[in-house]
Formats: structure tokens, C-alpha cells, sequence
């Protein structure tokens, strides 16, 4: 279960009412930081702004490929490990706006994580250090550490153990050619 905060909203659908919920020109700032990020081939211009004009908590050499998409309205509630990398055009939300409520809720990305592109990161969802999120992949719950997870609907493919298994069999026959 995703770990969200649930708020209900009357008459129209929530996000007719999304100035209720953030300030219009936060979404502004964070929209022009967003886009600038998006585009620029500096990696530590891109986690620079993310850290000092959207308050995310990025980890040293993490590194976002190019047309990553942080959460526009709360990228404050994004928080991501050392050395991980985030895939091309992945998107990270900690929100969603729904019908009768919208739900808000942290993203937290652990250490040595790679997320392949064009993957979704739901909000109030935790992916664990070493974990690997294969491209095109929906994360609607929690990945366990060290696991290789895929798909659409989400699976593991892998857990830790056996990544860690096909990792020491690879380094074997590795060792035996040289």
C-alpha cells in the first residue's frame, strides 16, 4: 500500500481546485526550474537546481538523464540517494489528483538505484538502495532493496538473493576468460 495523505473535495473534480491545494506561483517557479533542468546536459547544474530552487533532497553523483520530469507541485516531498540514476524521461509524482480527493505523498529513491526511461514513480512509494526499475515500468508500491522489478503492472523479476547470485556467476565466468 502506497503511503499517501488523502484529502476528499467537494463540487468539482480536484484538479479544478489545484490552486486550493498549491500556490499558483510556486507551480510557476517549479515549472521554469523543471524545464530549464530538463534540457541542460550538466548533471550538477541539474541536481543544483533541483536542491536549491525545489528544496529536493538529491545525493551526491546522482544523475537525472536528460527530460526527467519531477513532480511539479511538491517536488520538496522527492527524495533521492547517492550514485542512483534516473532514467530519460522518467516521471516522479508525489501527487495525484483524482475525482473526489487528491492524494499526496513522499517518493523516496535509495542509494545506487537505477530507474530505466520513460518509468513512472508513483506517490508514497519507497525504492530501496541497489534496486534496479526496468524501462517503461508503472511503480505503483514499494521496491525491495536490491531487486530488479519491471513492468505494467509492476513485479519483481529478481529479488536481492538471486541478483546477487546471477552477479557472483557472472563475475565466475568472467575470472575464467582472463
Amino acid at each position: 500500500m502506497r503511503r499517501t495523505e488523502r484529502f476528499r473535495v467537494e463540487n468539482s473534480n480536484s484538479l479544478w481546485q489545484i490552486y486550493k491545494t498549491v500556490s499558483f506561483w510556486k507551480v510557476m517557479k517549479n515549472f521554469m526550474v523543471i524545464q530549464l533542468a530538463r534540457y541542460t546536459p550538466f548533471l550538477g547544474m541539474k541536481n543544483w537546481l533541483y536542491r536549491v530552487f525545489l528544496r529536493m533532497k538529491v545525493g551526491k553523483q546522482s544523475a537525472f538523464a536528460l527530460m526527467v520530469m519531477p513532480d511539479v507541485m511538491f517536488p520538496e516531498k522527492i527524495t533521492i540517494g547517492t550514485n542512483s540514476i534516473i532514467g530519460y524521461n522518467t516521471t516522479m509524482l508525489a501527487h495525484e489528483y483524482l475525482i473526489k480527493e487528491y492524494r499526496i505523498g513522499d517518493v523516496i529513491i535509495g542509494n545506487e538505484v537505477l530507474i530505466g526511461a520513460n518509468s513512472t514513480i508513483l506517490p508514497g512509494v519507497t525504492i530501496g538502495d541497489k534496486a534496479v526499475v526496468s524501462a517503461g515500468t508503472l511503480v505503483h508500491k514499494d521496491v525491495p532493496a536490491g531487486s530488479f522489478v519491471g513492468g505494467n503492472p509492476m513485479k519483481i523479476i529478481y529479488t536481492k538473493e538471486e541478483m546477487e547470485e546471477r552477479e557472483s556467476t557472472f563475475s565466475n565466468r568472467e575470472g575464467e576468460s582472463t
